[in-house]
C-alpha cells in the first residue's frame, strides 16, 4: 500500500518518503554536497535500507544549497596525506567506499534518478552518470575536472565513458572542460533538462510515472537492463528471453496483459 508523505532529517542526508517515491537529499550546502567520509557512509546505510523496502519503487537524489554535488572532499583528501604512508591506505579505502556506493545504486531494484543544479563536478559528475536517469535545471555545470588539480578523474572515468562517448568523455577528462546542461542532454549523460524552478517537479513526474508502472516488472527489468550490456549480442539474447519467461510467470504480468485484451485497468498486486 502507497505511504503518507514522511520525511526523516539526518546531519547529512534528508531521506522524504512519498508514497512508492523515496527522495534523498545530499544536506552539506557548505561543502557543496562533497562525497566526504561522512556522506558516503550515509549514503551507503540509506541505499542499503532502500534496497530493502517492498513499498518504494523509485528513488530520487538531489543536492540541498547551490550545487549538486561537487566531488570528493579535498579537505579530507589533504588531511589524509598526513599518515605515515602518504596516505595510500586511506585513499584506496576511499575509493573502494565511493566504488561501493556507485555499484550498490546500479544493484539495488529502483531505478534511481538523479535530480541537479549548479554542478556536479568529479564524483559528482560520477554520480550523475551511475544513476540510471537524470534530470537537471538549465545552467547545470557537469565536469571531471581533477585534471586541473592534478589528478586525472580515473574511478569518475568509469561510470562516465558507460554514460556517453569515448571520444567526447576524453576530451572532459583531459581539458577538465565544462558542459553544459544542454550539452550533457545531447550526449546522454542526463535523460532532460528543463527550467530551474521546474526542477524537482519534472523529477517527480518522472518518478510518478515509473512508480506506477509495476513494480516486479521494473525490478527484474533494471537488473536484466545492465546484466546484458556485459554479454554478446547472442549471450544477451538468451539471457534475457530467460528473463522475459521469467516475467510472464508472474501472477501480475498475467493480469495485465489479460487487463489490455479486456480494456481495463489491470488489478495488480505487487
Amino acid at each position: 500500500m502507497p505511504r503518507a508523505r514522511e520525511t526523516r532529517k539526518m546531519a547529512i542526508l534528508e531521506i522524504t518518503q512519498r508514497d512508492a517515491v523515496t527522495h534523498l537529499t545530499m544536506n552539506s550546502p557548505e561543502r557543496l554536497n562533497a562525497l566526504s567520509d561522512e556522506m558516503l557512509a550515509a549514503l551507503d546505510t540509506a541505499l542499503e535500507g532502500i534496497s530493502n523496502d517492498a513499498v518504494c519503487r523509485v528513488v530520487t537524489i538531489s543536492g540541498a544549497g547551490k550545487a549538486f554535488c561537487a566531488g570528493h572532499d579535498l579537505r579530507q583528501m589533504q588531511a589524509m596525506r598526513q599518515a605515515e604512508d602518504g596516505g595510500a591506505a586511506q585513499f584506496a579505502d576511499l575509493f573502494d567506499r565511493c566504488t561501493n556506493v556507485m555499484l550498490k545504486i546500479q544493484k539495488m531494484p529502483q531505478p534511481v534518478i538523479a535530480q541537479v543544479h549548479g554542478i556536479a563536478t568529479a564524483a559528482g559528475c560520477q554520480l550523475v552518470a551511475t544513476c540510471d536517469m537524470a534530470v537537471a535545471a538549465h545552467g547545470t555545470r557537469f565536469g571531471v575536472n581533477g585534471v586541473n588539480i592534478g589528478l586525472f578523474c580515473s574511478t569518475p572515468m568509469v561510470a562516465l565513458t558507460r554514460a556517453i562517448a569515448p571520444k567526447k568523455a576524453f576530451e572532459m577528462l583531459t581539458t577538465g572542460d565544462f558542459i553544459d546542461a544542454q550539452q550533457a542532454e545531447t550526449l546522454g549523460l542526463i535523460n532532460t533538462s528543463c527550467a530551474p524552478e521546474e526542477l524537482a517537479s519534472e523529477t517527480a513526474a518522472l518518478a510518478d510515472r515509473i512508480a506506477g508502472k509495476l513494480g516486479a516488472a521494473v525490478r527484474i527489468g533494471k537488473r536484466a537492463f545492465y546484466e546484458q550490456m556485459h554479454r554478446t549480442m547472442a549471450d544477451a539474447y538468451a539471457y534475457t528471453g530467460d528473463i522475459m519467461v521469467e516475467n510472464l510467470s508472474y501472477r501480475d504480468t498475467d493480469e495485465g496483459m489479460q487487463a489490455f485484451v479486456e480494456k481495463r485497468k489491470p488489478d495488480w498486486q505487487q
